[in-house]
């Protein structure tokens, strides 16, 4: 299983130096996070331009967003992005896509923002719908529910095929959060409802990817599934958990420390430093 961490807070250049600082400490992948809502308070930063520079800062590492908020975007611009940094990174990065936070409160001095769970679950569709032509370089038109699009056409191709990787949030045992996730290239899995936080054992993570088998095409190409949390700080319990996770069906696991102590840019660089737990 890869495992990769999530650089949480800092100034812009300690974000971007925490990704070449967790390649030579051997993570498989580093995450910025996208904080569009507005509200927010304290320092952020756009996470397209973090993992820019962060792609020619590395060689090696996977590059991503836990996780990009697309409803709060234009998907021919995120396209853009995308590709931008697809071909900075020499084909490193995924998009791992979802509603974004529920942030009502962050919007409501905005006229014009759509902000209901059902309004920004036919955003993402629509969003992800128009990635995946755009990641074609074919001519393609598009209508949805809240975008048309014609005889609209984006070179160069990704360096990666058939696109950029996108994994999307998938709240088991949602069967529409879930089936949206099954058509793309990974699952970034939570639990449904009051349970979205918690952390998902071995057992869970089977149960999930029973699913994912059952419901994906077996000739659909390979499939991420990709847990966030905290593992253990003791080696022998880290390389257990993980050992564990692997084999109950996760490919992927995102340290990812957002409240507390450990989220702070001197906890999260000390734990680049010290290497990937358990290996």
């Amino acid at each position: 299983m890869r495992i990769g961490i999530v650089g949480t807070f800092g100034t812009v250049d300690q974000l971007v130096g925490l990704a070449a600082e967790a390649e030579d400490a051997g993570w498989d992948g580093y995450f910025t996070w996208d904080a569009v809502d507005l509200g927010f308070d304290g320092d952020v930063w756009d996470p397209w331009a973090v993992l820019a520079a962060a792609a020619v800062r590395t060689e090696r590492i996977t590059l991503g967003a836990l996780v990009f908020a697309l409803p709060r975007r234009r998907p021919w611009v995120v396209a853009r992005q995308a590709l931008t940094v697809d071909h900075l990174s020499g084909g490193r990065l995924v998009i791992p896509a979802g509603l974004g936070v529920p942030t009502d409160r962050a919007f409501a001095g905005v006229e014009g923002e759509l902000t209901s769970t059902r309004e920004r679950a036919e955003l993402l569709d629509d969003h992800l719908a128009i990635l995946d032509r755009a990641f074609s370089g074919e001519t393609f038109s598009y209508e949805g529910t809240h975008h048309r699009v014609t005889d609209m056409r984006f070179v160069p191709r990704p360096v990666q095929r058939p696109r950029v990787p996108i994994w999307v949030v998938g709240a088991f045992p949602s069967e529409r959060s879930m089936g949206r996730a099954v058509r793309y290239d990974g699952l970034v899995a939570q639990l449904r409802g009051d349970r979205a936080m918690d952390d998902l054992g071995p057992a869970e993570v089977a149960e999930i990817a029973a699913w994912v088998r059952e419901h994906r095409a077996p000739d659909a190409g390979p499939y991420e599934i990709v847990l966030q949390g905290v593992l253990p700080e003791d080696p022998a319990a880290a390389r257990d958990h993980v050992a564990a996770l692997a084999e109950a069906g996760a490919t992927w696991f995102v340290e990812s420390r957002w409240e507390g102590p450990g989220s702070t840019y001197e906890a999260v660089r000390e734990r680049v430093r010290r290497g990937v737990p358990g290996r």
